[in-house]
């Protein structure tokens, strides 16, 4: 039965490790999208903000909002998303001031998209208060599931070590672990 058991656990931990490889690789690959529009956010402001885009898929009778962090942008810099546009022509650019404090917002309609489009931020603006709000509440909840995500990943993670470290762990001469 001990063989039974070492031999499962060998095998959770080779599955567990390539897993967590394949995940890690399609997460950190550059995402370059065939028949996709560039999008340049450069920032233009005297502090950092952070930044979300939120596209707007529209489909039959819905419309549903997708979030993506860009990232933090320091004055003067620009960052690069490539978005596919298949089922949407608008997108939000959303931008904090620390975690909370929303100090940019706009929508971007997409009326061409083989032109690749570039969004200065210049100053502090809210286009619409109504779709800032429900920006917000799509960054918060993405930023809720990620935060949730991150917890499992650690609990695994810790898992995965412990085993590992069982199963690589030596026998001691007297026959103790």
């Amino acid at each position: 039965m001990a063989k039974w058991a070492k031999l499962f656990r060998v095998l959770t931990v080779v599955f567990s490790i390539s897993t967590f490889a394949y995940w890690f690789i399609q997460k950190s690959a550059v995402s370059f999208v065939d028949n996709s529009v560039g999008l340049q956010v450069v920032n233009k402001l005297p502090q950092t903000l952070d930044f979300y885009l939120i596209k707007v898929n529209k489909e039959e009778a819905s419309t549903t909002l997708e979030p993506k962090h860009i990232g933090k942008i320091r004055p003067e810099y620009y960052r690069i998303e490539y978005l596919k546009m298949d089922r949407s022509d608008e997108y939000w650019i959303v931008g904090y001031l620390g975690k909370k404090n929303l100090v940019y917002f706009s929508q971007h309609s997409v009326p061409n998209k083989n032109i690749d489009q570039i969004v200065e931020v210049q100053n502090y603006i809210n286009q619409s208060v109504k779709l800032s709000d429900a920006a917000k509440k799509q960054v918060d909840a993405y930023n809720y599931e990620n935060a949730k995500l991150g917890i499992w990943i650690s609990l695994d993670f810790l898992l995965l070590f412990l085993n590992l470290v069982l199963l690589l762990r030596k026998v001691n001469k007297s026959g103790k672990q």
